[in-house]
């Protein structure tokens, strides 16, 4: 279990063109494999909020599956965007949820789930009196080199 400013680590995940649980973890073997508790990276933020990776790393898939804690009143600032073509699925367990997407404001309750493209800026706050648990899944494009793309001749779609 690790406290660390999780802000900081997913944005230089996200610089990387990776995920927070592989900066975290070691690839596994891709078969049936099962996280106790006990093993899984825990990341938390002394803004009041944790963030608890559920999915292994896997070789060649980047994917990540985690379970947010975020304390009354807390605001867990905006994530950088993720390589276009990433995905990111929110799901609230509990309380209230403001999940704010290029500026633009949803409020979820517990049982509510959102999409979003992961290439927009997006934050997660919780602007109520109790705890605000969500899931979050996300599927992650790779980044693509501008360098390559610059020499390629290649266009944007």
């Amino acid at each position: 279990m690790q406290l660390v400013a999780a802000a900081v680590l997913d944005r230089l995940a996200t610089a990387l063109g990776t995920s927070i649980a592989r900066l975290l973890d070691e690839p596994v073997r891709p078969d049936v494999v099962v996280l106790a508790g006990d093993r899984q990276q825990v990341v938390r933020d002394p803004a009041g909020w944790e963030r608890r990776i559920l999915s292994p790393v896997l070789p060649d898939i980047d994917f990540e599956f985690m379970r947010t804690t975020l304390a009354p009143g807390v605001d867990a600032g905006e994530f950088s965007p993720h390589a276009p073509g990433s995905h990111e699925y929110v799901a609230v367990e509990q309380g209230c949820l403001r999940l704010t997407i290029d500026g633009v404001t949803h409020r979820l309750e517990a049982g509510d789930a959102a999409y979003f493209p992961g290439n927009r800026r997006h934050a997660f706050a919780n602007d109520c009196a109790g705890a605000c648990v969500y899931y979050l899944a996300m599927a992650l494009a790779p980044a693509v080199d501008s360098r390559i793309h610059r020499v390629s001749g290649g266009h944007d779609a």
